[in-house]
Formats: structure tokens, sequence, C-alpha cells
């Protein structure tokens, strides 16, 4: 963006700094807004931080290139390490107050986990797949929890998520079995091509085809070609993953609805309880139909991969696992009412509150999926803010002074990109004295401890 770009007068908050709310930011900034971006973690890229594998340090670095341009851009202002809503570091309304802008964008993704809600789900060894890519992948409020994992692992789940999280057990942990359990069929499964070849040298063919086999029935009963669902699930089988061999079996076990987790006499998880499904047709799309009959997976940890849900304690309403949006056609731009937060209470558009990327629709799509959709609510919200007075960007100086001073009175240390910055150059040094591709902290303090260390 030029400098020159004339200033439009207006402040806004975005709450968030992963894909959507990066990208998105830079649609603002083009604007001539102000923007201030508040993250809960000190390092911005939420997702490519921390929800891309670990190794994947090439596809990171591209991205984090990218987020520099735009995070350094002088209408760009990032505060990092504030935790926002109800018993938080700082409350949506307190923000609001403080800062008093235009507007507020929500893209802080979707942080709270769904479950199905059967017995047992809250057992020792059941996990959500999401706190242990977390974990796996370092960020700090996760990185030191203590996860028993078993030697078999059932994942209740067949996405990009359920990948990830074998891809761990089978080349870091490698245990024995990895079980990925599906409501519905092979064809229904919503993995990648190209994330599967991480683990697909571990599928075990013989177990598939029994597995293909067992279900071929109700399979065919749709009209779904089996054979072309077996070459699919095993045409990757011989790709090496970059990690090299790893002795665990990946097994799949599908038309089956998880209805218990069960544990022995002692209380430790012995199996996963499954109901066989049938596939029916609903419009256009096939759904799983319990037919009654039931059996047991024996395994020693669960795993649900089935999605996300928003953070109900932020300070927005809420319906089902998201952010409650306009249900009325905007007359004028159609399709903008899906950007727009509603107080159903109310009965009217929360004024000057947006939703992006995973906060507008949980677990929707990955980097470039939030990218689009990021650009795409930052467009709703320029048109909102040429249609009001501006004047909320007048005095940004005190008023992020404030709010650090804010912050502070409540034991808050906030940090700013140039301190991103410092401890981006310590950890780039920290690999080069190491001999590794890419090291990075894994706690706020040793995080804090290093940006302190470049300033000195």
């Amino acid at each position: 963006m030029s400098e020159q770009t004339k200033s439009s007068g207006h402040l806004v908050v975005t709450i968030g700094a992963g894909p959507a709310g990066i990208y998105g930011v830079r649609k603002l900034a083009e604007a001539g807004h102000e923007v201030v971006i508040i993250n809960r973690d000190i390092k911005p890229g939420g997702l490519v931080e921390y929800g891309i594998y670990f190794n994947k340090h090439k596809l990171k670095e591209g991205v984090r290139i990218q987020f520099r341009k735009i995070l350094a851009d002088p209408r760009v202002h990032y505060l990092g390490h504030i935790k926002i809503g109800a018993q938080a570091d700082l409350t949506l309304d307190e923000l609001r107050e403080i800062l008093n802008p235009s507007t507020v964008v929500v893209a802080c993704g979707a942080q709270g986990t769904k479950a199905l809600g059967i017995p047992g789900d809250t057992t020792e060894g059941v996990y959500h797949a999401k706190d242990l890519v977390y974990y796996f992948n370092g960020l700090p409020e996760f990185s030191r929890r203590d996860f028993k994992i078993g030697e078999r692992v059932a994942i209740i789940g067949v996405g990009n998520v359920m990948v990830d999280v074998a891809h761990w057990l089978a080349h870091e942990k490698k245990i024995k079995e990895v079980i990925a359990v599906a409501r519905r069929g092979p064809a229904q499964r919503a993995y990648t091509d190209v994330e599967i070849q991480a683990v697909a040298a571990n599928i075990d063919t013989a177990a598939l085809r029994e597995e293909i086999e067992r279900v071929r029935p109700k399979l065919e009963a749709v009209g779904e070609d089996v054979e072309t669902s077996y070459k699919d699930l095993t045409k990757h089988v011989n790709t090496k993953a970059k990690e090299g061999e790893s002795p665990t079996r990946m097994l799949f076990r599908f038309l089956s609805a998880p209805t218990e987790v069960v544990c022995d006499e002692n209380g430790k998880l012995r199996a996963l309880r499954v109901e066989n499904t049938e596939l029916v047709k609903r419009g256009e799309s096939l759904s799983a139909k319990g037919t009654g009959e039931f059996y047991d997976i024996e395994c020693d940890t669960v795993v649900f991969a089935i999605g996300d849900r928003v953070d109900e304690m932020l300070g927005l309403p809420c319906s089902g696992v998201e952010y409650v949006k306009n249900p009325n056609p905007d007359p004028d731009n159609p399709g903008d009412e899906a950007y727009q937060v509603f107080d159903p209470a109310a009965g009217k558009v929360c004024t000057g509150l947006f939703v992006i990327g995973w906060s507008r629709q949980a677990s929707d799509g990955v980097v470039g999926r939030a990218k689009q959709d990021g650009e795409r609510g930052m467009a709703v919200v320029n048109r909102h803010l040429e249609k009001i007075a501006p004047g909320s960007a007048e005095n940004l100086t005190e008023k992020i002074a404030a709010l650090r001073e804010f912050l502070q009175s409540r034991g808050v240390r906030c940090v700013d990109y140039s301190d991103v910055r410092k401890l981006e150059a310590v950890e780039k040094q920290e690999s080069q004295n190491r001999g590794v591709e890419f090291f990075k902290y894994f706690t706020d303090e040793e995080m804090l401890a290093a940006i302190d260390r470049a300033t000195d």
C-alpha cells in the first residue's frame, strides 16, 4: 500500500491474527483505515503457525513472508498476548470503550471444540483433535499438557485433521494402530489426496479390503462403485513419507457411528462402541442411518476430529457451534448479511460488529479459504464504513497507550510487531546455532524472555 493513501479517518479493530484476519486487514489498510489487531498469541499467524503440520516449514514460511508485509504497513498496529472475553484479559465491551473504533471484526477462528456427547467421552484418554494439533505444533497453552497416548488410537472423523493426528501418531509416537472411524462410507471421506500421502504407506491394504467387503452391500445399495473406492483409498500406498518408515498400521472403519466410550471394571478406556449404519439419500447427498446393531472397536485412546465451535465466552450471541449472523438478506448488497453479527434477543443487527473466517463459519477450509473469506468480509466492512461518519482514528496513539496502561494494570504484558520481529530474529539465530531447519519457543515465558534479550 502507498503511504500516500488518503486516511479515511476510521479505526477498525480486528480480533485475531490468523489468515482471515491478516489477509483481510490488508483490504482495510488499502482503503485508508487505521487497524488495530488484537491477538491472543504472541506470534501472529493463527492456523498457519499452530494448525498446519509442524514440519511443513517451506509452506509456513511462504505464508509468513506475506503476513510480514501486511503487518509492516504503517496503518496496521499489532498487539499480541491479549485474551479477549469474559474472565479474560479484556472484555469485548472494555476494548470497544477504550479504543472506540468504527467497527470491530472478529477473526479469531473457532476456538471451542465439538463433541458428540456420548457416554464416557470425558474418560481419561479421550481427546479433541485440535488440542493435540495445538500440542504438537507448540501452541503455548497446550505445549506443556500431558496427553497420555496408548498403542491403539481410534480417531473419529475422516478429514485432514484426522490425517494430521494420524501423521503425528505414526511418525512421532510410532504407535501400533490408528483406526479412522467414519459414520458414512469411503466416498464421503473429507481428507485430500495431498494430505493422506503422509500416512498412505501405513494403510493396511489387506485389512482395508476386508473392511470394504464388510460394507460392500450397503455401498452398492446406493449405487457406489466399491472397486473405485478401494483404488482411491490405496492409490498412494507406495508414497514414502518424508520422515521415513513407521511401524504403525492405519485402519478404517466405515458405516460406524460412535455411541459410547467403553471402560473396563477399573474405569480404564478399553473400546469405542459404534452402531452400524447404512447410507440413505437426503436430497443430493447421503447421510448415515443407524441399524440398531452395535460392535466394539478395541482401543485405549479416542480422538474426536469432527470439527470446531466458536468461543462462546468472547461476548457475541451464539447459536449451535457458531456466532449468530444476520438472517435477513441485505437488499443493497446480497450476501453481506452473512458477515454481520445479529442479536436474536433484540431482533436486530449488532451495529459495527462483523465476523470473518472460521469465526463466521467454523472449520471451513484452510488457509486459501480463510484468505478468501477474510477479504470478502472486509469488503463488507468497507461498504459499511462508507456510510458512517469518520473520526474514530483520531488520537490513535493516545488510545493505544491507554489500552496498554489498562492491560498493565491487570498484569498483562502485550507485545507489538517490533517485539515479534525481535522474537523471529532470535529464533532464526537459534535454528542456525543448532543446525536445524526451523526452531521456535513453545512457551510464552520463553518467547517474552527472548524478546527481552533482543531488546537488551
